[in-house]
């Protein structure tokens, strides 16, 4: 085969190119990663992506493949007229290549929640999509340019080959990430086993988990702030919450000096918590809430609470467990538990529960009743909610030895939680940034705030996610809520539109004050149309980009 003779440049320029195409075909799929990383890496999440984005991305880039295909032979054709010099076969490559920068640049430049993390991992499914697409290319060219020996029409097309190769990215992706998944699953059991090993060696470390279908993060960052007035405190960092992700926080943040850590636990699938249970081994245990969160992946209720209780079974028989005695399904699970336990707001069989509660756009006062004595906190946090999961920390405070005046003054000077109902006051309005929330029972704390303040109240939200077959439903609900608060509502992402216009209309409200929009930017231009002075507004649920 004569293309393969050392002497042949066509092979060296084949290789040049394919090794080109290679790494720009990595940054164009900066989407796809992102989507597989945001799905836990599963492959069902980036297909449901496609599925509910109606595969607008794979449309873009078959946009690019045909305009360069299209360019490129008319270029290969045109130049083959007036010079047959196979140089100029190369220039069609010119319109492909400028096409794919333009291409990336507007993917970079688009505004994202939560971005691609270069990981490790995601490092090494790059390298191994560089080879796979380089291979593919070099394997194209070399095929076309052999088989134009024979047919003209291969001739002219040899080159332009190369600018198919984008098609294959959608499903290369995916297909790249299970060759490596054996791999990962070698590389996290032994971040794991590490992690384990640094565990063993601090037996005298008070470990702490923390679960729930929602208010996890908010009651961990509350509590590492409460227990910080006694103890040395490590908490899982920001929403790190998986196996690797609580392994990760062992091996780079747990030090000598912390004498407590703090666990948040996060499940999509039964045997999740038993599994991150296992690895910690708590003493102690905090059940936030059970709802309807993650339906989608659970299947059933039953099942959400199944995963939940697996914290509590692997806690020891000296253990201790603090339930929420607002919520069902924790009272159920309080009623089961066999260690020392408490369950609290809960005014029939509670020792602790809370009382004369005062929420204003200024911060929330209540008092909370320890064994039959009042006692008066207050906290800058604003929303009932807010205080449910303040009195989970409380009674664990108060089990780890801490008086409730060193817990009163840590109460005081809590900080909003950033993205979980924080209050940001700009020149001329008031931002409620909500939009890390993103559960039935949390919305509807997060409307209950906004009806403290005044003017105008604006919502933009997307809508509930990953409910199963209840996500139509709670969104026709969300829409009558929204219809009781609301001025104006900006709804982001179509899958969700239909059903909260539904919930809206049935209660007479005025459809010139609903907005459809795409993405973010497009809310916040819409914004800035309607926002007025003393305007409040209120960012709820801001899905991850594998929703958008």
């Amino acid at each position: 085969m004569e293309f393969f003779s050392a002497t042949n440049i066509n092979m060296y320029i084949a290789i040049a190119l394919s090794v080109l195409n290679g790494v720009l075909l990595c940054f164009a799929s900066y989407k796809f990663f992102q989507i597989i990383q945001l799905t836990g890496y599963r492959v069902k999440g980036y297909f449901l992506w496609l599925k509910d984005t109606k595969a607008k991305y794979v449309f873009r880039i078959s946009i690019l493949a045909f305009l360069s295909v299209i360019c490129s032979i008319v270029s290969n054709v045109l130049f083959d007229m007036f010079d047959s010099n196979y140089l100029y076969s190369y220039i069609g490559l010119v319109f492909y290549f400028y096409f794919t920068i333009v291409f990336i640049r507007n993917l970079y430049s688009v505004p994202k929640k939560v971005p691609l993390k270069y990981t490790a991992r995601m490092s090494r499914l790059n390298v191994v999509l560089f080879l796979f697409v380089s291979g593919i290319s070099f394997i194209l060219i070399a095929l076309f340019t052999e088989l134009g020996e024979y047919l003209k029409f291969f001739e002219i097309f040899k080159f332009s080959v190369l600018c198919l190769t984008p098609l294959v990215l959608p499903v290369l992706v995916p297909v790249v990430h299970l060759i490596m998944v054996p791999i990962e699953k070698l590389i996290k059991q032994r971040y794991v086993i590490e992690a384990k090993m640094h565990l063993k060696k601090r037996e005298d470390l008070i470990k702490i988990g923390i679960t729930g279908s929602f208010g996890k993060t908010s009651t961990k960052y509350m509590l590492n702030s409460i227990l910080s007035k006694k103890y040395n405190v490590c908490m899982t960092p920001h929403s790190f919450n998986t196996m690797v992700g609580v392994a990760k926080a062992v091996n780079d943040y747990l030090k000598p000096e912390n004498q407590v850590l703090i666990a948040e636990m996060g499940a999509r699938n039964v045997g999740d918590i038993k599994k991150l249970a296992e690895f910690v081994c708590p003493k102690y245990a905090i059940i936030t809430n059970i709802g309807s969160q993650h339906m989608l992946s659970f299947g059933s209720y039953e099942n959400i609470e199944k995963t939940k209780y697996e914290l509590i079974e692997s806690l020891p028989e000296d253990g201790f467990a603090v339930f929420s005695g607002d919520n069902e399904g924790c009272c159920r699970l309080y009623e089961k538990c066999p260690t020392k336990k408490v369950l609290v707001n809960n005014t029939l069989n509670s020792k602790i529960f809370v009382d004369k509660v005062k929420v204003s756009a200024n911060g929330t006062s209540f008092s909370v009743v320890i064994d039959g004595e009042e006692h008066k906190f207050s906290t800058k946090l604003i929303g009932k909610h807010n205080v449910n999961n303040l009195l989970l920390c409380i009674a664990m405070a108060l089990e780890l030895g801490l008086t409730v005046e060193e817990i009163k003054e840590a109460v005081a000077e809590l900080k909003p939680i950033p993205h979980r109902l924080e209050v940001i006051e700009t020149q001329n309005t008031t931002v409620l940034d909500d939009s890390y929330n993103a559960s039935v029972e949390g919305v509807e704390a997060a409307l209950e705030v906004l009806a403290k303040f005044n003017k105008n109240r604006i919502v933009v939200t997307p809508g509930l996610v990953e409910l199963g077959k209840i996500e139509r439903e709670e969104n026709v609900k969300y829409g009558e809520k929204l219809a009781a608060i609301a001025d104006y509502v900006i709804i982001v992402n179509q899958v969700n539109l239909a059903a909260i216009k539904e919930g809206l209309e049935s209660k007479k409200y005025d459809m010139q004050k609903v907005f459809a929009v795409d993405t973010l930017d497009d809310a916040k231009n819409k914004l800035k149309e309607i926002v007025k002075d003393g305007d409040t507004i209120l960012f709820e649920n801001d899905l991850p980009d594998n929703y958008i």
